[in-house]
């Protein structure tokens, strides 16, 4: 059952809060360990005590809390949310006590939901021990398989993970995904005033008039096969971006020419954004991309950037504006193709066809020639 703390700090309403407060089943002593995979329910919140996990726990509150609007939204209308979705990997000791060894938290991408990516991934630090515990490979695998059943209608995938992290790469190539760009990381922080805007730019804040310019804008640099598995509209840029997000508009031709926008929130404190330039322009990429990170930062909060590693223009820029480095990540994809199904009418025609057979003329069969040929 939720604290009374983090049930305050959350603003549960007491009605939710009771149905939040599910007791967690009993089990029979002395009987053998178990574990699976689950939605994230209310009484799983007392159980997130695991460093790894504790990063999460904002979010995760969110999700738990997204998810009854959510359900309601999505039984009257067809406008689907892009509330996160968690399951986590539960296990059972043989007193019945249960313990949390997994969270997966996967979203959708689009209102149509035939793009989903999976954003955050962990496994419990704290070795717990205990016979019947699961390997990390068989809980990496679990998850993933439970998140990727569970999202219905998708076509496509993908997932963000470490270059070095080579079980999680092994565990996502079984799951069916492929690497599709290696970026690096890199953290950066306002330490000054902001550049001046260049002659001929307008810079623009993104909304709901102005987000088919930045749409048209990262359509046009975005690699056609990551293009094809995200498939984004302009609504669904605005969605995931909360509305967070500046950009140059080119005052002659009425175009985006670089832009940036808010991604998620990194549980290391932060935003992770996603800067765009038009290809043919990357002489923008200074001081005015300089002006676009110093509107969309916070004060105190750094940002966080994935640079593919062959723009080596865009490192040696970071590196003058006094950007970290933080490793190199993996963006893996994977597609599902499904067979389309047929059409009523033609569904309908081949039963009809099925049922007349018989009642069909048949034609005589030839008789075959004897003789010599």
């Amino acid at each position: 059952m939720p604290s009374p703390v983090i049930a305050a700090a959350v603003g549960i309403q007491p009605d939710l809060q009771r149905a939040l407060a599910r007791p967690v089943p009993e089990r029979l002593p002395g009987s053998e360990p178990s574990w699976g995979v689950e939605p994230l329910q209310g009484w799983h919140i007392p159980l997130l005590h695991d460093r790894a996990f504790v990063p999460l726990q904002p979010l995760l509150q969110r999700a738990l809390l997204l998810g009854v609007p959510d359900r309601l939204i999505a039984a009257v209308s067809s406008r689907r949310c892009l509330a996160p979705r968690v399951h986590v990997a539960l296990w059972r000791d043989q007193s019945g006590r249960p313990q949390l060894f997994g969270i997966i938290v996967t979203r959708r991408l689009n209102r149509s939901g035939s793009s989903w990516e999976v954003q955050h991934l962990r496994l419990a630090q704290d070795s717990l021990g205990g016979p019947g515990l699961p390997s990390d490979a068989a809980l990496t695998a679990a998850l993933l398989r439970e998140a990727i059943q569970r999202g219905r209608g998708a076509c496509s995938w993908i997932a963000t993970t470490s270059s070095l992290d080579t079980p999680r790469l092994a565990a996502l190539r079984q799951q069916g995904f492929q690497p599709l760009r290696r970026d690096a990381l890199w953290c950066w922080q306002a330490n000054g005033p902001a550049p001046a805007l260049a002659p001929g730019l307008e810079l623009l804040p993104l909304n709901r008039h102005t987000a088919p310019q930045l749409w048209h804008l990262e359509q046009a640099a975005c690699p056609a096969q990551l293009r094809q598995i995200l498939d984004r509209r302009c609504e669904d840029l605005l969605d995931q971006s909360g509305a967070r997000g500046w950009m140059l508009v080119d005052a002659i031709r009425r175009e985006a020419v670089a832009g940036v926008r808010w991604l998620a929130d990194q549980p290391e404190g932060g935003q992770l954004v996603e800067l765009s330039v038009m290809p043919g322009r990357e002489a923008l990429i200074g001081p005015q991309t300089a002006l676009l990170l110093h509107h969309l930062s916070r004060p105190g909060q750094p940002l966080w950037l994935r640079v593919e590693l062959s723009d080596r223009v865009r490192h040696l820029w970071l590196e003058q504006l006094g950007a970290q480095g933080h490793g190199e990540q993996v963006l893996m994809g994977r597609s599902l193709w499904r067979r389309q199904p047929s059409p009523p009418a033609r569904e309908a025609a081949r039963r009809l066809e099925a049922i007349l057979e018989p009642f069909q003329p048949r034609r005589r069969t030839l008789p075959t020639p004897v003789g010599p040929r």
